[in-house]
């Protein structure tokens, strides 16, 4: 495996965690990226790079933003966000990974980028639920600029340096599987 297919599975999960934060704001970045030639996505990919893919996520992303900031209707998002999070992780997963065959392209994109994407967004989820009940409703504001940063910068660090993306990402899945189990750790 040479470097540049390490760089693009890194690439691929930096985006693809980042995903789970905000599903439109790494395709988004994606789309810009390879719209201003700074990434190379796969022949088949190529169209998230186009003009109409980026002011159609550009819009997207906006509106996910905005929604996000209105009380119950993010838990409503929340509620179909997890499965868009998996599959969209995994189409950035497909639409980044280079010199791979196709078998190991899918089932990196499914099980790294889908998987990803899916376990964060459900930490998300989760995060949000409790801001709602905890404080009804008048957190979630907070947890969503918390998400909307957190995925901007992902985002951000993973086109600039794929490499430490890969490592901040493990170190995040660390950190919510640290709170899993302190949270599901029977007490007395």
């Amino acid at each position: 495996m040479n470097l540049e297919t390490i760089i693009s599975i890194c690439l691929g999960i930096g985006l693809a965690a980042s995903v789970g934060f905000r599903v439109f704001l790494p395709l988004f970045a994606l789309s810009l990226s390879s719209y201003f030639d700074i990434l190379d996505l796969n022949e088949s990919w190529q169209w998230i790079g186009s003009l109409s893919a980026l002011i159609i996520l550009g819009v997207a992303t906006l509106v996910e933003i905005f929604a996000y900031f209105i009380p119950y209707i993010d838990n409503l998002l929340d509620s179909i966000a997890v499965p868009l999070a998996a599959f969209a992780g995994t189409v950035v997963m497909l639409s980044t990974v280079v010199n791979l065959s196709p078998e190991i392209t899918w089932a990196l994109a499914i099980i790294a980028g889908g998987g990803t994407a899916a376990a964060i967004s459900s930490t998300s989820s989760a995060a949000r639920l409790t801001s709602t009940v905890t404080t009804g409703g008048i957190g979630n504001p907070i947890v969503s600029t918390v998400e909307t940063g957190t995925a901007f910068i992902i985002s951000l660090v993973s086109i600039i340096l794929p490499l430490f993306a890969a490592i901040l990402v493990v170190l995040i899945l660390l950190i919510i599987f640290r709170f899993y189990k302190k949270f599901k750790t029977p007490k007395g």
